[in-house]
């Protein structure tokens, strides 16, 4: 296949877990869209095209290992999860529901494929570290992945375990931050002053990239070109826009946590090319 079909692709992909995110929160009457559609198109590309994994073993010793940190933005993971073949795309009609193996943050116990259980904002990171030290001192050569959100990387405990990563020269671990300028509370800039943000990463001697978070070229580039890093871990910051996908979500913060009316989910049905 060549990039132009395999970026055709993986944007097809990425629309119908776009979809797929719409309908869960619209059926569960919760969720959190905004955040789970800024960082649908890293899944994808994960999933779909970078990963080392096995669908029929979730628990394979040597495959690749992605924890989302944010994990509020599970309704994405769950889609890819489901489309991947991990299990039914019928479940994906029980997100937030007693019983459900979809719970609102992501749990290694219930869900085939979730890695780690997440969502506890901060704590991605460190138990990326951990599993990227294991693979050392096993030698094992699977990557760990981590995407972590704007907010979350205001907790002391991201930059505890960035320098931690950095002392044991985790070339095997490759970390995201979907930086889309928002948290919960507002923008990024008025809650908390963090940015700028690459020389905070640089600064903690990591190896360090800023792409367009929704460029799937851009993408595979920046993990290829992290791969290639001999001594330092990775941290690729994506520039990203909350609710990228459909006009009347982007930028609106109002969509961080919020359930789409049925007029809008025909809007997205149209936009998105679903039934």
């Amino acid at each position: 296949m060549n990039v132009e079909n395999d970026i055709k692709k993986l944007q097809t992909i990425s629309d119908h877990i776009r979809l797929d995110i719409m309908k869960m929160v619209y059926e569960a009457k919760d969720g959190h869209p905004g955040p789970a559609f800024s960082i649908a198109d890293l899944i994808t590309t994960l999933y779909f095209k970078e990963m080392k994994i096995d669908p029929q073993n979730p628990r394979w010793e040597d495959r690749d290992r992605f924890i989302l940190s944010k994990g509020h933005a599970c309704p994405a993971l769950y889609s890819a999860l489901a489309r991947k073949g991990y299990f039914s795309m019928d479940e994906l009609h029980g997100l937030r529901k007693l019983g459900s193996m979809l719970q609102g943050h992501p749990d290694m116990n219930k869900t085939p494929g979730i890695d780690i259980t997440s969502g506890s904002l901060g704590n991605g990171l460190s138990m990326a570290v951990g599993m990227a030290i294991a693979a050392k001192y096993r030698k094992k050569s699977y990557y760990t992945y981590v995407a972590m959100g704007d907010g979350e990387i205001q907790e002391g405990l991201v930059w505890e375990a960035a320098m931690c990563a950095s002392k044991y020269k985790l070339n095997n671990l490759i970390a995201f931050v979907d930086h889309n300028g928002w948290q919960s509370g507002g923008s990024i800039h008025d809650v908390s002053g963090l940015l700028p943000v690459l020389p905070k990463w640089q600064a903690f001697n990591w190896d360090c990239q800023v792409i367009d978070g929704h460029d799937f070229e851009q993408i595979i580039q920046a993990i290829a070109q992290a791969k290639k890093s001999t001594d330092k871990p990775s941290m690729i910051i994506l520039k990203t826009i909350k609710g990228k996908g459909l006009s009347f979500m982007e930028n609106d913060n109002s969509w961080h946590k919020r359930v789409p009316t049925a007029e809008q989910m025909e809007q997205a049905i149209t936009v998105l090319g679903g039934e």
